[in-house]
């Protein structure tokens, strides 16, 4: 079965934006991002809030037809653009780039998409996350933790979790990844 996996940029002190809703902190470097990348292949399904698919639909098509985007960033938005996108929204009228939109019935709609053959099911999007760990759909957490702390911000968790570390791998910046299973609850 596909796993729903959360992947996330998080301070030391478990934020995800800082007091002004900056996420400029949290910028991989060129080993975070090839990563980043590497771990994309194993996606073939992206799952937004609408505030996360615009963000990203406002950025990652146009990176294909800049000249000065570096080789990564090409990479990546190529991926982006290919993959499959579900977008949780009760408010966009439409999507592109192989996007959908759900209204209703989100768990529904998460377990007939975990059932479906395929890659896994990539998370982003703080809102839409915090519904889906209340509806228990999220199967792993990737936190890639930053050397910073921000004193506060938009929490990454706003509920208890019990999770089983997975794997955890450094980076020569500072920032470890920390791979957790959804653990017994």
């Amino acid at each position: 079965m596909r796993q729903v996996i959360y992947s996330q940029m998080v301070s030391v002190d478990g934020y995800i934006e800082d007091q002004n809703g900056s996420i400029d902190w949290s910028k991989p470097d060129e080993e975070v991002f090839q990563h980043i990348i590497d771990q994309e292949k194993m996606i073939d399904t992206h799952l937004y809030g609408r505030k996360t698919y615009e963000n990203m639909a406002s950025h990652w098509p146009d990176v294909l037809n800049d000249p000065e985007s570096s080789s990564q960033d090409k990479e990546w938005a190529h991926m982006w653009v290919d993959r499959k996108k579900i977008v949780f929204s009760r408010t966009l009228a439409e999507v592109k780039w192989n996007g959908r939109i759900v209204k209703d019935n989100l768990r529904e709609e998460i377990e007939k998409e975990k059932a479906l053959p395929g890659k896994n099911l990539s998370l982003g999007g703080a809102t839409i996350a915090q519904t889906l760990m209340e509806l228990n759909v999220i199967d792993e957490y990737w936190l890639y933790v930053h050397p910073v702390t921000l004193g506060g911000g938009k929490q990454m968790f706003h509920k208890q979790l019990t999770l089983q570390l997975a794997e955890a791998k450094s980076f020569a910046s500072g920032i470890v990844l920390l791979q957790y299973q959804k653990g017994g609850e």
